[in-house]
């Protein structure tokens, strides 16, 4: 089980789900604490904006941001929960959750997937540059821009609610 949630609420999601491994997705000098229950080794922390064109002096996700998420989740063994957050729990979050189930079910429809996704947050806004480099790496074919862009920008929010994604 993925469970996405803001920076805000992290301790919170970390003690409630029994999470073992944490992904965050934050700008450079947004301090994360990574919560006791959680291993040096099971933090995974990317820095990068939540851009999808470059901006002066930030940060882009890019393609080794994402192969690091790819590798840090085919390195979980689904025993116990990951926690994936960002600052808000809206973009960066909801694009690595996408991408962490569509590397690990395959087969999983991605317009499904990201309906899915909508269901569970309406204001879930993945950052497309996250999804368009994912796409390549999986060889999804243009699919799961195609989703992403298909539910649309979520209800705007200050801070989204937290939710958990099924594999």
């Amino acid at each position: 089980m993925i469970h996405v949630c803001s920076l805000s609420k992290v301790e919170e999601t970390v003690t409630k789900t029994g999470a073992e491994r944490l992904l965050s997705l934050l700008a450079a000098g947004t301090e994360v604490m990574r919560p006791a229950s959680i291993t040096r080794e099971n933090h995974l922390h990317l820095v990068m904006h939540d851009i999808a064109v470059a901006q002066e002096g930030m940060t882009m996700p890019g393609e080794e941001h994402v192969l690091n998420l790819l590798d840090f989740a085919r390195q979980w063994d689904r025993s116990r929960p990951l926690v994936v957050h960002c600052y808000a729990g809206i973009s960066r979050s909801t694009a690595s959750a996408y991408i962490i189930a569509a590397a690990l079910a395959p087969k999983r429809d991605e317009a499904e997937l990201a309906d899915t996704l909508r269901a569970l947050s309406p204001t879930a806004t993945p950052n497309p540059r996250l999804i368009a480099i994912a796409d390549v790496l999986l060889d999804r074919r243009g699919r799961m821009i195609e989703a992403i862009q298909a539910i649309g920008r979520g209800a705007d929010a200050f801070e989204g609610t937290p939710f958990e994604l099924k594999i």
